[in-house]
């Protein structure tokens, strides 16, 4: 289990956060040079170069969101140039795209990243472009909202790439497209003219993914652990019965893929925020607002309990729970994360969305006098876990590489990972959604460092 740092700050973490972003200038700039739009989506690299590969274009926003990003942390101008044009001539198939529930990760990171800097400060205010991301985000929390299976009157989901029966643990975090589509005056507009609230779709996925996709340790079944997650559940839509968990991406439905569990711990320390922030009279109509506090606080603590238990030492995950090379490892939660071994991948991606929705959470946490310990004991965590993916072998210093977060891992089922020569697991590469996370994450501990505004994807 992860051994916290008591004396690690952001502070401490600033040289490092700048030398990570000094290495992903020359990332950003090499890829914008090399890659081919006709090929697609960049989504991880196979010997060091991007390459596309998936079911779904999840990764675009990721892509021209980390130039944005990189001129949030430097004020170069020249990647807030790429970043805010590659977002006008590209992404705008992703706004209404209906076939994904990826809206959060796509349209925020790009359109959403935009639009808080504009309210930062950090771009010119000028009205008909704050309204072209206005619409952006109007539209895709919308599209996206749009998505839905109804269970009950009180229960319901966006549901999946997969199709109306599956909910996925990683929508949690597309929810932020319907957070600030809301927070915009924006409703989706149903049949007979019916005007379907977004924030009450946002609160009913969280319910349902919360009951469903996340365990408490209740007895629910043999293998209900707090803080265990199932990366999808699977409904009978015809009667919305809950028919059974299932993994598309980690080793079974009964053990935890990490990144889904990161994705849980991120989406709910965000929304836990947003819920925090907004006024009581937006609750009108919806479950009250003091229960939504404390059921996301619920769902955020056990999901952070549990990654914290079975990551290694360092905070960095091998990327499933349960992964049967594991047991061939001896007491491998005692030390540091190997991203080397001859068993299992370590998954890097996960940590970097992980320690942010710690960093996340304990500040939270921290607000409450009845809860601070608590939430400096997460905040605490969430930098001991950061310190690792901000140097060698976990940060990517190699120019000729294009990743910038080293050892992540996408599909191991599927075995779309690439195995080096003379290994016998993927290691040595990195994804567009890692990359992205760690710069998102570095972003947030240099704006604690240096005293700047805490960004958050939602309009304060």
């Amino acid at each position: 289990m992860l051994r916290i740092d008591a004396s690690l700050d952001a502070k401490a973490l600033l040289p490092a956060v700048r030398r990570l972003f000094e290495l992903s200038a020359a990332k950003i700039d090499r890829l914008e040079k090399r890659w081919d739009a006709a090929k697609g989506t960049p989504v991880f690299t196979v010997r060091g170069e991007y390459t596309t590969r998936g079911w779904t274009e999840w990764t675009q926003g990721f892509q021209f969101g980390s130039a944005i990003l990189q001129f949030d942390a430097t004020g170069e101008e020249r990647f807030l140039q790429i970043g805010r044009d590659a977002t006008v001539q590209r992404m705008a198939s992703h706004l209404t795209h209906v076939g994904v529930h990826d809206h959060g990760f796509n349209n925020v990171s790009t359109y959403g990243n935009l639009l808080r800097l504009m309210r930062e400060g950090r771009l010119p205010e000028e009205p008909w472009e704050r309204r072209f991301y206005e619409v952006a985000l109007k539209v895709s929390g919308a599209v996206q909202a749009a998505r839905w299976t109804q269970l009950t009157p009180e229960l319901g989901y966006v549901y999946s790439f997969n199709g109306p029966h599956s909910l996925f643990a990683d929508t949690i975090r597309s929810l932020r497209a319907l957070a600030v589509a809301h927070q915009l005056g924006h409703v989706l507009m149903a049949e007979g003219d019916r005007p379907v609230s977004l924030l009450d779709r946002l609160l009913q996925h969280a319910e349902t993914t919360a009951r469903f996709n996340v365990y408490f340790g209740t007895g629910r079944d043999a293998y209900d652990v707090r803080g265990r997650v199932a990366h999808e559940s699977i409904f009978n839509v015809d009667d919305g019965a809950y028919r059974c968990a299932s993994s598309q991406q980690g080793f079974s439905p009964f053990t935890t893929w990490t990144r889904g569990l990161a994705w849980i711990l991120c989406g709910y320390a965000e929304e836990l925020e947003l819920v925090s922030a907004l006024p009581e009279k937006a609750f009108a109509g919806l479950p009250d607002r003091a229960r939504v506090l404390q059921r996301f606080t619920e769902v955020a603590t056990a999901a952070a309990d549990f990654f914290l238990a079975n990551a290694a030492a360092d905070g960095v995950p091998y990327w499933d729970t349960g992964a049967p090379g594991l047991a061939r490892m001896g007491d491998y939660l005692s030390r540091a994360s190997d991203p080397f071994n001859d068993h299992e991948p370590v998954d890097s991606s996960a940590a970097a969305i992980a320690a942010q929705g710690l960093v996340r959470l304990g500040n939270e946490l921290a607000a409450s006098p009845a809860t601070a310990d608590r939430g400096r004991h997460y905040r605490q965590a969430g930098l001991t876990v950061a310190h690792p993916l901000l140097a060698e072998p976990y940060l990517s210093a190699d120019p000729a590489h294009e990743g910038l977060l080293l050892h992540s891992v996408y599909h191991r089922p599927n075995g779309w990972d690439h195995v080096p020569p003379g290994r016998k697991v993927p290691c040595g590469e990195s994804s567009m959604w890692g990359d992205y996370h760690a710069r998102e994450l570095a972003v947030l501990v240099q704006r604690e460092a240096e005293g700047g505004p805490y960004p958050r994807f939602f309009l304060d």
